[in-house]
């Protein structure tokens, strides 16, 4: 069986694993389809440690070729979206539908390859950039077959972190303003939520001047490049105090309600806050390497009502908010097929990268 090994120093497309049946409660999926996202390149990289050998890819979508004998939500033919949160569906974070916070979805590691003859982990608890990958049955989301498997993969990682911020964790009403930092895949699936939401004013900002018409197509209202100005006196022009506020000792009035920092940098981050307008919000989405802080003056937080919220995974409930995508996507308010600027077999990973790297694509995609 084919698929991207990371061995510890690199990685290697390979015809060298083997897998095996699914356990009771597992599906086996034969992918169609799978995007190339950052926490990939971070695992290679090393900003995200883990263990190798390892088959990679975690944003995927096939088709079951078998599941095991506990299994009743799936069976062998149907379409799924995998999902990477492998919830125990029992716990109390499950029970109240918060599934991103279910202690057994991190850490999740197991060995259902073998890569010349050794075990081989998976990656997020998915491992999509194999021919076939073994899952939890709460993992697999049956999903309708008018979908692409190019433009469904996309759902399972991007598309849920992006949307669900919006959606699930900053619950933007109608009429909000919003800055995003960063727009790659995520960045430009939080300017679509915040469209779908309503956001009066969507803020796109980059360092490529390259990625305004995508943002704009996507739903920004406005773009600044970051490379050529400052972006947070940019957005304070775009969104200027109201005829009745005024610069006071706890900083300046008028900005944002919410800005997304879809990059993982500390000084976005920073950037992301000192846009806010008094009871904005910022949202740390972008992954840094393990040990990342950022400062902050705790009196522009605590006087105004601002705030930092981490979110993981768009907190998603992938039952819930998988088939919304699809619906949406089928309804024609959510694109997913303008996200895929890239498509490619195996081997031309690399090529992907290196224009992912570039900042070329929306998202690039491996074929099977």
């Amino acid at each position: 069986m084919r698929g991207i090994v990371y061995t510890g120093s690199d990685v290697e497309v390979t015809d060298q694993l083997t897998i095996g049946d699914p356990g009771p409660k597992e599906v086996r999926v034969a992918i169609g389809a799978a995007g190339v996202c950052h926490s990939d390149l971070s695992v290679i990289n090393g900003t995200i440690p883990w263990k190798a050998p390892s088959v990679l890819g975690h944003e995927g979508a096939g088709v079951v070729e078998a599941v095991g004998s506990e299994v009743r939500s799936v069976k062998p033919g149907d379409h799924v979206v995998i999902a990477t949160l492998a919830s125990c569906g029992t716990c109390r974070a499950c029970a109240t539908g918060h599934p991103t916070w279910c202690v057994k979805t991190l850490g999740n590691v197991s060995t259902p390859f073998t890569y010349k003859g050794e075990p081989a982990s998976n990656f997020a608890a998915t491992s999509v950039f194999a021919e076939s990958t073994i899952v939890q049955e709460v993992q697999a989301v049956k999903i309708s077959k008018e979908v692409p498997m190019t433009s469904a993969c996309l759902i399972g990682c991007g598309v849920l972190t992006g949307v669900g911020s919006v959606l699930n964790r900053a619950k933007v009403r109608a009429g909000e303003t919003s800055a995003v930092f960063g727009v790659g895949g995520v960045g430009l699936n939080v300017i679509q939520g915040l469209r779908l939401a309503g956001a009066s004013r969507i803020i796109a900002v980059d360092t490529l001047a390259s990625k305004e018409d995508l943002a704009r197509q996507f739903g920004a209202t406005h773009f600044v490049d970051a490379s050529q100005t400052d972006a947070v006196a940019a957005i304070r022009e775009i969104v200027p105090p109201g005829p009745a506020q005024v610069t006071g000792a706890l900083g300046w009035t008028g900005g944002v309600n919410w800005s997304f920092d879809c990059v993982g940098h500390p000084a976005v981050l920073r950037n992301a806050l000192d846009v806010l307008d008094w009871g904005g919000n910022a949202l740390a989405i972008g992954i840094p390497p393990q040990g990342t802080e950022v400062s902050v003056d705790v009196n522009a937080l605590a006087y105004v009502d601002r705030g930092l919220l981490g979110c993981r995974y768009g907190s998603s409930r992938p039952h819930h908010d998988i088939p919304l995508m699809v619906e949406l996507y089928l309804s024609g308010r959510l694109m997913l097929d303008e996200l895929v600027t890239e498509q490619k077999p195996l081997e031309g990973f690399r090529e992907i990268v290196e224009d992912m790297e570039a900042g070329k694509l929306a998202r690039g995609v491996l074929t099977f």
